[in-house]
Formats: structure tokens, sequence, C-alpha cells
């Protein structure tokens, strides 16, 4: 989504090419990023919302403050093809969740991208499940187009996929390849990219190293460094299997922790504990983990309870990865 221009502020080239295209100013003035939207809810700023995929509730920190933040919207408009916690946690006081068309459903042909850069194409595939569903494209441009007064982009065009791709190739830097792609059917790398020799962009071609300083952060006595992760069977916040084949966990209510740390405490495995801080707290397991001393991991996004709305200043990435947390044991150990 970054590449097409889905992002706080719209970088310069983008923005100037998009304007010369439609023969709109657009606005300069920064957006909102994901926590800091949140936060405008919680403020009562939203009146109206419309979330295209994704799973807001579950992917904003401190979970029982998002809840309420989100539940102070006027109206939300959740496009998904799958079934989320936003869609009940995170609903507005009128909430209508439209299932679009899956890729594997649309008769137009999409494209995507890769995290290698690449561009594909599909053509679709099985029939919708049913004749009243509309693909996001479709249900975007209608709602624009209905929604919108009068002005330079005909929105009802956009509903053609093609009329948007040709759109893309003029406007971002490295896509004038997929103008017509549904009928070439070949996949590109986007250009300016993918470096072939050891030649940046710089005045002298070298790259330039910038070390980037660890921030002061020391846990208190009692207190241990907290960092949540995704399972292996996981897709963001949307699709996830109960276990995880790379830690050897078949569930993830648990907290994986050194197994030094948990004798020092007189833990044991499967021992039932509660790990809190003054963000939240969560009854989970003990489990043993190749984790330096000191330090707790726990699936994301369900210990998001325990992560404070607290971010980084340069990219606004909630302190997802380093936090603290203190146990309490809930039941007795019981030896192996």
């Amino acid at each position: 989504v970054g590449s097409v221009g889905v992002a706080p502020a719209l970088k310069t080239e983008f923005a100037r090419r998009l304007g010369e295209l439609w023969g709109v100013t657009l606005p300069t003035t920064p957006g909102l990023h994901t926590l800091a939207s949140v936060e405008a809810a919680a403020e009562g700023r939203i009146d109206a919302a419309l979330l295209l995929g994704g799973n807001i509730f579950s992917a904003s920190p401190d979970r029982t403050w998002a809840a309420g933040a989100l539940q102070r919207i006027g109206t939300t408009v959740y496009v998904s093809t799958k079934l989320n916690e936003s869609h009940v946690h995170g609903r507005g006081a009128t909430t209508l969740v439209l299932p679009p068309l899956a890729r594997d459903e649309e008769s137009q042909c999409t494209t995507q991208e890769s995290m290698f850069n690449f561009v594909r194409v599909s053509d679709g595939g099985a029939a919708p499940a049913s004749d009243e569903m509309r693909s996001e494209v479709e249900i975007i441009a209608r709602l624009a187009a209905a929604v919108l007064p009068p002005g330079p982009v005909d929105f009802g065009a956009l509903t053609d996929h093609a009329a948007i791709r040709r759109t893309i190739a003029q406007v971002v830097p490295g896509y004038a390849d997929i103008d017509g792609i549904e009928h070439t059917k070949r996949e590109f790398r986007v250009t300016g990219r993918t470096f072939h020799s050891a030649r940046f962009a710089t005045a002298d071609g070298r790259a330039r190293f910038q070390p980037t300083p660890l921030p002061a952060f020391a846990p208190a006595d009692g207190e241990f460094r907290l960092m949540t992760l995704r399972s292996e069977g996981q897709f963001n916040t949307v699709v996830y299997e109960e276990e995880d084949v790379y830690r050897g966990n078949e569930r993830r209510d648990v907290v994986m922790m050194n197994e030094d740390d948990a004798r020092r405490l007189g833990l044991v495995r499967d021992q039932r504990v509660r790990v809190a801080n003054a963000t939240g707290a969560l009854d989970v397991l003990v489990r043993f983990a190749a984790l330096p001393p000191g330090n707790l991991a726990m699936y994301y996004p369900e210990a998001n309870t325990l992560v404070p709305r607290r971010i980084d200043p340069a990219s606004a990435t909630p302190v997802f990865k380093s936090t603290t947390a203190r146990l309490t044991p809930l039941e007795p150990g019981v030896a192996p």
C-alpha cells in the first residue's frame, strides 16, 4: 500500500504527479498514523471511519483502551474478507461489515507486489459465493461517487481495474510496466529499488551507514523485558493457528522465558502465572525458550493487553518489542 501513496504523508513526487494528472491540489499537511487515528477516536474527533481489511483493534497497543476508543466512533464501515476482533471489540455506535470479493473470486485481473519487489498478476479463479458481493475497488469507488461532491476525478470509471493501473503507471515511480499487464501477463520488478551493482544514489555513489543509538532502558528489580512476536502459522492479526512449530508451542496463551530465570523464581513448565504491568495483565502458562536471561516473549496480538501507548518518535511504532512486566504465580509449581 505504501507504493501507491497510503501513508500519513504523501511523497513529494507522488503528490506532484497525481495532482497534475487529475488537476487537483493535494494537501501537504501530514495525516494520522495508526495509533494517532485511534487516539483521535478516543478524543471523539472521528465521526465516521471506513476501514479496508486489516484488524485495527488487534493491531493497536493497550487493548482495553483501544476498544473503548474505537467504540466512540459514530459510524464504522469495515470492508473485510474475514471476520476478526475489530468487528466485535472495535465496532462503532453503528457498524457495517461489508464482505468483498477475495482476490481469487475477482472477475477482473488484479496485481500484487511481493516482498521481493515483484509485481505479479492474478486472473482470479473461483466464482464468488454470492452475486451480491462486490470487489473492494467497486465498493470504494461507488461509495466515493455517492458521497463526494462532483469533481475532477471520475470515480465511476475507477471501478475498472485497468483504468486504475493506467493511473498507477503514470503516477508511481517505477510502475510503468503495470499498464496493460492484464494482456501481457508479465511480472516485473519495480525499477529503482533493486541494486545490481555497488553504486548508490549518493554524491560519490557510496553507501552511507547510520548507526542508531539504543535507548536507555533497564527493567527495575523484579521486572523482565517483554517483547511480543508472531507465531509460525500467523499472518498479521487476521489469520493464525494455535500451534507454533518454530517454538514448539501447541497453544498461544503462554509466556516464554529463560529456563534459568524460571528456576530462580521456582517456576516450572505449564505453571499458571500472571504477567502484569501498569498497562494490563494476562494469565498464561510458563514455557521455556532460548531467550537471554531477564527477557520474556508472548504472542501478538493477545499480549497487546500489556503493551503501553508509548511510541518511537521517529517511526511512530508502539513498543511491541520492548516493554516491562512482572510475573506472579497463580498456582504452586509441580516438579516435572
